[in-house]
């Protein structure tokens, strides 16, 4: 398949190594950027977003509320050190440093991106080395 949309007759393949690590980078930048629309365009409508220690997200809408509303952390800036692909997930290990409520923060993240057969990221789950994010 030459195009960068999927065939859902074959959906049981696994995503492309390349595209899943086009996604993710992307992720970081939209978020970086304030980019809540394209940002959203990155994931299922069923998503799960879990943050260890609090309740989990779960669907994009209350992703949405979340990004827009409710995630602590802003004026930031993520830097991706590394992206290991498995499959149709991603690990990513990171840096960010902005702001949390009023405080200047910089810590170290892992991620992991789980993608649907469209690529779209069905489940996320962030580890940090602080309580809350």
């Amino acid at each position: 398949m030459t195009d960068a949309t999927p065939d859902h007759e074959a959906s049981d393949e696994t995503p492309d190594s390349e595209r899943l690590r086009e996604t993710v980078r992307s992720y970081y930048e939209r978020v970086d950027d304030d980019d809540y629309d394209g940002l959203l365009a990155l994931f299922a409508d069923d998503v799960v977003y879990d943050r260890p220690g609090q309740d989990p997200i779960e669907g994009i809408d209350a992703l949405e509320r979340f990004y827009r509303e409710e995630r602590p952390l802003s004026d930031g800036e993520h830097e991706v050190l590394a992206v290991a692909v498995d499959g149709d997930t991603a690990a990513v290990r990171g840096t960010f440093s902005g702001r949390q409520d009023d405080e200047r923060v910089a810590f170290g993240f892992a991620d992991f991106h789980t993608v649907d057969a469209d690529g779209l990221i069905a489940h996320r789950v962030t580890y940090t080395d602080r309580d809350t994010v």
